[in-house]
């Protein structure tokens, strides 16, 4: 009588005790822990045709090989190995490192070439092995060749590799708009690959179709999509969002509730992300930066303090961005002591790492708005890395405010030597030159750029450039990426 589970007769559930020789085999494998002994232990197996056999010895040992991350020795195995199962090749597979350490494309062709057919878990175990979008399409032909394109399991999977293989997202979309009921799982791949390539229009329009759809979200998904409303400022969609969070009965965890808090204050309803963040149970850094860099960019210095100064009180660790965003807040409020004495803190070391380049920028940004230009000066100049045009800017903002041009010269000058092929640090120094009436002075500029042919952004003249150092030194240049 066939087996009802279409399984080899080692993988069939049975009540008795396996034979000496395999349990004292898989006892070895087991709790093997040094790679050397792979070896010896696959040779042991080569001489035993009893284990040799057994697809559960075989399996634990490419699992072995894959915990102690030794795959040459699994790999010899399976060379051995004359019709292998394909629960043993997808052990194989569960043993190979993720991408882009290797392509498991050859070893299907050998699995292949041996006359066995993959099942539906075998496509999505090789999908984390690949990173190259040509072989990922090549196993998506050898998917449909195999009957499996429209397996939803072996389609998310699809749909997740070619997310992360695709920049652009195109192979992804097609796929995903020929999946005839893709599930919440697919959707919200979907939503997040937008959400994380800076897609927030598309990823809200992907949560509305899905919501069209009588696709039910799950947690992840609102997640997502309320990073892109953060992104986008559509508080009404994450209003709407919160209101299904509190009507299905969902508990703020800490990542639904600090997502909540951070598209709350992005979009500048700081009360309401205030409120979320006491009714949360648990909270973590993320939870305390989400607020305190909502304040930070609403200018409210004083009350971003206040909660730095709470976070520190409950005992939570600051991280680098928290302090971006509380130097940032000190810049606003014109807290130079307070900013001073956290900066030189993070200096010596006090939160566990040293200063980056945007803790210079916010410092910076600091001592230039309260008019503290030498000081400013002096920090770029001792700065660890090389300045970037932020930097400087946000010291010619200073400069500029404080109506003083020769600092202004010399930091512009600095501006063009950075970034020799951007022709708008040429235009502003031919504006400070027209500035202080040293006219010949900004004519040779402006021949110098027609001579490199460097031209100008559309729209931008000797007049548009007063305050041109705006261009490139808000403070969501700082804060870029950090919140």
């Amino acid at each position: 009588m066939a087996d009802p589970a279409g399984l080899p007769p080692p993988l069939r559930p049975s009540t008795a005790p396996p034979p000496p020789a395999v349990a004292r085999a898989l006892h070895a494998i087991n709790t093997c822990t040094s790679a050397s002994a792979l070896g010896p232990m696959r040779g042991g197996i080569l001489r035993d045709p009893a284990l040799l056999r057994n697809t559960t010895v075989v399996s634990a040992f490419f699992l072995a090989c894959g915990r102690l991350r030794s795959l040459d020795p699994a790999l010899a195995l399976f060379a051995s190995l004359q019709r292998p199962h394909v629960f043993v090749f997808n052990s194989l597979l569960r043993s190979l490192p993720p991408a882009p350490a290797c392509s498991p494309l050859p070893l299907l062709r050998h699995f292949l070439g041996l006359g066995v057919r993959p099942n539906r878990y075998t496509f999505p175990l090789m999908l984390t092995s690949l990173s190259s979008l040509p072989d990922l399409k090549v196993l998506h032909s050898q998917v449909a060749k195999s009957g499996f394109a429209r397996d939803l399991h072996v389609q998310n999977a699809l749909l997740a590799r070619y997310v992360a293989c695709d920049p652009d997202l195109a192979h992804a979309e097609q796929l995903f708009d020929e999946m005839p009921c893709p599930d919440v799982v697919a959707w919200t791949t979907v939503i997040t690959a937008y959400r994380n390539r800076g897609r927030s229009f598309k990823a809200l329009a992907a949560f509305r179709r899905m919501s069209a759809a009588s696709v039910a979200p799950n947690r992840v998904t609102m997640v997502s999509a309320l990073g892109a409303c953060a992104a986008h400022g559509a508080v009404d969609t994450g209003i709407w969002i919160h209101q299904y969070v509190k009507k299905q009965g969902w508990e703020l965890d800490v990542v639904l509730g600090t997502a909540l808090v951070d598209m709350y204050g992005k979009c500048g309803h700081i009360a309401e992300g205030a409120r979320v963040f006491s009714e949360m149970v648990e909270r973590n850094v993320y939870t305390w930066n989400s607020i305190i860099g909502a304040l930070a960019l609403a200018q409210d210095g004083e009350t971003a303090l206040q909660w730095f100064f709470r976070m520190e009180a409950d005992g939570v660790r600051p991280d680098a961005v928290t302090l971006i965003c509380v130097l940032c807040a000190c810049a606003h409020a014109g807290f130079v002591d307070i900013g001073r004495k956290i900066f030189n803190l993070i200096v010596q070391g006090e939160y566990g790492f040293q200063p980056g380049i945007k803790h210079f920028g916010c410092m910076v940004d600091l001592l230039s708005r309260s008019g503290h230009l030498d000081d400013a000066f002096r920090l770029v100049e001792t700065m660890p890395s090389q300045p970037n045009a932020v930097i400087w800017g946000l010291l010619l903002r200073g400069c500029k405010a404080r109506g003083d041009s020769i600092l202004s010269e010399h930091v512009t000058m600095r501006l063009v030597e950075l970034e020799p092929e951007n022709a708008s640090h040429y235009v502003l120094l031919a504006n400070l030159y027209a500035g202080t009436g040293r006219w010949l002075e900004a004519e040779e500029v402006l021949k110098w750029m027609r001579k490199k042919g460097l031209t100008k952004d559309a729209g931008w003249s000797l007049k548009m450039l007063e305050d041109s150092s705006s261009k490139y030194t808000s403070d969501e240049d700082l804060m870029e990426c950090a919140l």
